[in-house]
């Protein structure tokens, strides 16, 4: 923890926002300001949570922060088919940056199971350590 600058998602999504926001200032796309806000702050989302997660003092609050970043990169996802379908982006960016949106969503779901997230040894322990001490 504490490296979140040497994370190669977080770069990743660093690369992402970087291209999302060229496309936002093509005329078509730049004119449509709901679309190109939402956009916008869904990449920003991605590579700011993983910050944020890998600067926190725990893997819970960690894997918070990197699922909120990860249904951030599925809102690009949908973002991008939605600017191709009414003719803002062609067939070859939509390809192009919807790769690298899943690529970042695969890598997030790797590092969340690497700190715990979604692990059914982690939720056996906490469901045996709820009916000793409920909550």
């Amino acid at each position: 923890m504490g490296k979140f600058k040497d994370l190669r998602v977080r770069n990743d999504g660093m690369e992402l926002a970087e291209k999302i926001y060229a496309i936002t200032k093509l005329p078509a796309f730049s004119k449509d300001f709901g679309l190109t806000n939402q956009i916008t702050r869904a990449c920003i989302s991605v590579p700011s949570n993983i910050a944020e997660g890998d600067e926190r003092g725990t893997n819970r609050e960690a894997v918070h922060f990197f699922n909120i970043a990860k249904g951030s990169a599925a809102e690009i996802i949908t973002q991008l088919n939605l600017a191709h379908r009414i003719g803002y982006i062609d067939k070859d960016t939509l390809n192009q940056l919807e790769d690298q949106a899943e690529k970042i969503r695969a890598s997030l779901k790797k590092l969340i199971q690497a700190r715990g997230g979604k692990n059914p040894l982690l939720l056996v322990a906490w469901f045996l350590v709820s009916i000793v001490n409920p909550i």
